[in-house]
């Protein structure tokens, strides 16, 4: 039975968007209120979509105790109460705009499941704005 489980989680992260080839003016014109340079924060919210077969013998897409564990690892520990331009490795060289940490999430996890699973990421910025990979 092909079927999908979700897990959501959250962290609170700082950010700045800022492309440092740019002028500082063109950094306030394309990011505005985000380019601020005392950085500003978001209750960020990930939603974990796993798809795929269940398994047999445990009735189980995935162990969601395991799924868990692995979002705490490898998103809360990582992300969680940082400013994301200077205390993360992801993104001292990369915009941390929702789409590139939705992406960026989406690899961590993609490295620690089993090939098995389809894996679609949502990132929730603000409860208006969202962002998911793969679209």
């Amino acid at each position: 039975m092909r079927i999908a489980a979700f897990r959501r989680a959250h962290f609170n992260a700082a950010h700045r968007l800022f492309n440092p080839a740019w002028s500082e003016e063109k950094n306030q014109e394309v990011f505005g209120l985000c380019n601020n340079p005392n950085y500003h924060g978001h209750n960020y919210e990930v939603e974990v979509k796993v798809i795929g077969e269940t398994d047999p013998e445990t009735g189980y897409l995935i162990d969601l105790k395991d799924l868990k564990q692995i979002i705490y690892e490898e998103v809360e520990q990582r992300f969680d109460h940082k400013n994301l331009n200077l205390d993360t490795e992801a993104f001292k060289n990369l915009n941390p705009t929702a789409e590139h940490i939705c992406f960026v999430i989406w690899q961590l996890l993609r490295a620690r499941l089993d090939d098995r699973y389809e894996l679609v990421v949502r990132l929730y910025e603000t409860p208006r704005n969202y962002v998911e990979y793969p679209a």
